[in-house]
């Protein structure tokens, strides 16, 4: 049994999306699609790739997450580091990991982002929100590619 300061919580988001696991893979993994939907990047779906997502800076973060690719399975599995420096001295270190399932109605698609820590509370309930809509905006891009 581990006590409350030593546990770690994850964020899950799924969504069971219409459309079939080859479009939302090429979502996930083409860096333009990417910046449609999430954000500004150099993405490449190789292990061990390290890249960098980019947004705008706000107050306590410098708008970068540091991420390096861990798994990459077509169509049904993706794994990346997501680490968020910011201003405090040990940063957030996560693992964000998409999984596609296939379904009768197209995929369902579930997003863990794992490893917060206590000290992450900010990190965790920012990632609770923007999760939600960061996966509105990908299903509103799913809609309109081929």
């Amino acid at each position: 049994m581990s006590g409350a300061h030593t546990a770690v919580r994850s964020v899950i988001v799924e969504r069971e999306i219409r459309h079939p696991p080859a479009k939302i893979w090429r979502a996930l993994t083409q860096g333009a699609l990417l910046e449609e939907w999430l954000m500004k990047n150099d993405f490449e779906p190789v292990v061990g790739r390290r890249f960098n997502f980019r947004t705008t800076p706000m107050p306590h973060w410098n708008g970068v997450v540091d991420c390096e690719v861990l798994a990459v399975e077509p169509n049904k599995r993706l794994a990346y580091s997501w680490n968020a420096a910011g201003e405090g001295e040990s940063g957030l270190k996560t693992i964000v990991t998409w999984t596609l399932t296939p379904t009768q109605n197209g995929v369902l698609l579930r997003m863990e982002q794992s490893g917060f820590r206590p000290e992450d509370e900010g990190g965790y309930q920012g990632a609770q929100f923007g999760w939600q809509r960061f996966i509105a905006n990908l299903e509103n891009l799913l809609v309109g590619i081929e």
